[in-house]
């Protein structure tokens, strides 16, 4: 299964669509784009292997494997980027201005239901990132 992240950047937060082949899924927060810098940036854009993961912190969440020069990369909830968020992306159900957002656990429970399903199906989850054209 692939998923398409489409971002925005913002000087004070990256926003984004998350769509399959069947349309939105929800929308995304991220960190603004500070060079890949560890826990102040959001992540390159490209192409990552999605898994299931479990911590204390976040329970049953999605991480993002491999990505360059970073570690534990998640997808968890989130409402505001700059506050909660280390590198990581948030699925939010709206967008209330550049790295914040509104619902993100009703959103971030349909995109983790939508991966793990595939997951369990044996199927490989990739998550491609790329900006507006």
């Amino acid at each position: 299964m692939k998923l398409e992240l489409i971002r925005s950047y913002f000087p004070n937060g990256t926003n984004g669509i998350l769509q399959n082949a069947k349309g939105i899924i929800c929308y995304t927060i991220e960190l603004p784009w500070l060079n890949n810098e560890v826990r102040k940036s959001c992540i390159p854009e490209g192409k990552y292997v999605l898994a299931k993961r479990y911590s204390q912190k976040f329970g049953w969440h999605i991480w993002l494997k491999d990505v360059q020069n970073r570690t534990y990369i998640l997808m968890h909830p989130a409402n505001n980027a700059k506050k909660e968020l280390l590198g990581c992306i948030a699925p939010v159900t709206s967008l209330g201005g550049a790295g914040i957002g509104w619902e993100s656990k009703k959103a971030f429970n349909k995109v983790k239901d939508l991966v793990y399903q595939a997951i369990d199906k044996g199927q490989k989850v990739e998550l491609v990132i790329r900006s507006e054209m």
